[in-house]
């Protein structure tokens, strides 16, 4: 997997405009997945570089929304959350915070790759595409 590197601009992502590589606009760290919520939240632990690391830090993937695991939209969220969780759970990613800066839960945004037969792939578009999620601004 290439090694990130922190970068900064003021270029951000339009909504629902595909993020196929990562963007200069976002803080870019390795990762790994260490839990999956739901489909649009997951956990990971952060290699920050010089060996440190962030463990336990929950991410909310950014520009989408899954549906939720309770009331009528459960089966969906189910199989959101089982989506997600086979594309990143245990797997090491690319974790790309926007600006680093939390949302109103205290939760990272962020957009992620994983190798896929040689290929970075966006996690959040993926979702997407699969149907498991929806664009949305926020």
């Amino acid at each position: 997997m290439p090694t990130p590197r922190k970068r900064t601009s003021k270029t951000t992502a339009k909504r629902g405009a595909a993020a196929s590589q990562p963007s200069a606009a976002l803080y870019h760290y390795r990762a790994r997945v260490t839990a999956v919520h739901d489909g649009d939240t997951c956990t990971v632990d952060i290699d920050l570089g010089l060996t440190m690391w962030k463990h336990g830090e929950v991410v909310r993937l950014a520009r989408i929304d899954a549906p939720e695991l309770r009331g009528r939209s459960a089966r969906a969220g189910a199989r959101s959350r089982d989506h997600l969780k086979a594309l990143i759970e245990g797997k090491e990613i690319v974790l790309a915070t926007i600006k680093d800066k939390r949302e109103k839960y205290g939760r990272y945004l962020g957009e992620l790759w994983v190798a896929v037969e040689g290929s970075l792939v966006n996690v959040n578009d993926a979702m997407v595409t699969a149907g498991h999620a929806a664009y949305r601004r926020y």
